[in-house]
């Protein structure tokens, strides 16, 4: 059984006679003031790593920033700004830029974090300081997410228990009282860094990994852009889901993977020239198909930003009436008939199958891109269906798979037993995908669900075109 981490026990440090004695700055900076204390639940020599996540990744401590960005390393000709600690030794700082996750609100910040260590050693050297300081332009203000201070302290403290404690510089009539709002951010912070700690000595390892095959920076630069495009369809919109909530993450994602996936003309001008890089960026030879295309919000962001596609299900929604003619031309009603053995019009070799919830039709999507010559498929399930029912983690048989470690590559998440019936779903349509001869990948989406994994089929090129050769679905001058 997993170690269960201490429970947190944070306080406020007292006005006076506290030990040690608050921060002092060799030049007159401003009083430090500790804030608020806990016991450290794991080591000194684990504190670096610990903070290294917080400088590394302040998203993860607040929902208004997106990432942050490292400007410059600095070991040697320190900014001014950056204060002098007495007794300590400053011996690196990151020079690193906020970005808010609503640039339209909330303004980006540049910040010093820097690290100090004692100047009398007693062990192996190893900072025992974090401290934060703000880059605020003359006459400029600090965004809302960041603390009212102009200096943040993060110590460890090697008494007897081991303590970790906050320190801040506070701005000019700023409350410290335990209901305002800098001590609760601070508490916040606390309770991170002692849980990061934690994570460290226990050897913790993220559940599901994310950007896998698209990077994270890249994908949030462009969601961004997508979704202050299409913001203006929440007020026309016709449906009872949000329109912002999965199919612009989606759309995005589809274009970063296909930029990285497949060729570009070489004909076509550079990319960086344009204001709109991604229209002259790779795509599907064959285009896309949203299978089961639902309200059609995916196939209209596709095609408004430049991609070949056509969007089908079994039904049209009030939605598509509502798109601009364009995009209505290519949202089809069509009942697909998996035993029918007359031409289907919406598949043909070279392109992308998108499978986005697509319920039942979840797994008949590897199968009809290796009979069509597919260049590629996305599939991302909800509810479990197999061909003609629903999937039942007791009586569905699996596909073959190369052997009992096969799971362990397919990115579940949980708890790592695989016990559940939607990740014996997920397996059995990864070993389906490795029955019909693609290559496996597997990526958990950055989407506001809980279903949000999703299996990307690789061409695996000579074995569809043999097996499509076979069956006959491939005219063998339309393969490559």
């Amino acid at each position: 059984m997993a170690a269960r981490r201490p429970r947190f026990e944070p306080s406020q440090c007292p006005v006076q006679d506290i030990s040690p004695p608050s921060l002092s700055v060799v030049e007159d900076k401003g009083s430090w003031l500790p804030l608020i204390n806990c016991p450290a639940s794991f080591p000194f020599e684990l504190f670096e790593i610990a903070i290294s996540q917080l400088v590394h990744h302040p998203e993860y401590n607040s929902t208004l920033i997106l990432r942050s960005e490292t400007v410059a390393e600095i070991t040697s000709d320190f900014p001014e700004s950056i204060p002098r600690l007495k007794d300590r030794r400053l011996t690196s700082s990151t020079h690193r830029k906020l970005l808010a996750r609503r640039p339209g609100r909330d303004a980006s910040l540049e910040q010093y974090c820097s690290l100090y260590e004692p100047e009398e050693l007693t062990g192996p050297s190893s900072p025992d300081i974090l401290l934060l300081t703000p880059i605020v332009p003359q006459g400029g203000a600090l965004p809302y997410y960041h603390p009212a201070v102009s200096h943040l302290a993060f110590r460890y403290i090697q008494s007897e228990p081991p303590t970790l404690r906050i320190e801040v510089i506070p701005l000019p009539d700023i409350s410290t009282d335990p209901n305002a709002r800098l001590y609760r951010t601070c508490l916040a912070l606390l309770d991170t860094l002692d849980r990061y700690g934690w994570g460290a000595l226990t050897n913790y390892k993220k559940r599901v990994m994310h950007d896998c095959l698209v990077p994270r920076e890249p994908y949030q630069d462009l969601y961004l852009i997508m979704r202050e495009r299409y913001r203006h369809l929440v007020d026309t919109w016709q449906e009872v889901t949000d329109p912002l909530k999965h199919d612009i993450g989606i759309a995005t994602y589809l274009m970063l993977l296909w930029k990285e996936t497949f060729s570009a003309s070489p004909n076509e001008p550079a990319a960086a020239d344009i204001d709109e890089p991604w229209r002259l960026w790779p795509r599907p030879p064959g285009g896309f198909l949203d299978f089961g295309c639902g309200n059609g919000l995916l196939t209209h962001i596709l095609t408004q930003e430049g991609y070949s596609g056509v969007g089908i299900d079994l039904r049209a929604r009030t939605s598509w009436s509502h798109y601009p003619q364009a995009t209505q031309d290519i949202l089809r009603v069509h009942a697909f008939d998996p035993i029918s053995t007359s031409p289907d019009p919406y598949f043909h070799p070279g392109i992308f199958i998108i499978g986005n919830h697509a319920d039942e039709l979840t797994p008949w999507v590897p199968i009809l891109a290796t009979l069509h010559g597919a260049e590629g498929y996305i599939n991302i399930p909800c509810c479990a269906w197999t061909f003609d029912e629903k999937f039942q983690r007791n009586t569905t048989p699996m596909f073959p798979t190369p052997g009992p470690e096969f799971a362990d590559g397919l990115n579940l998440g949980g708890q790592g037993d695989n016990g559940s019936s939607y990740s014996m779903y997920r397996i059995w349509l990864a070993s389906l995908t490795l029955h019909c001869g693609w290559e496996i990948e597997c990526e958990t989406l950055r989407i506001p669900s809980t279903r949000n994994w999703a299996i990307i089929g690789a061409s695996d090129r000579a074995f569809i075109d043999l097996y499509g050769a076979l069956i006959g679905t491939i005219p063998q001058g339309e393969k490559n």
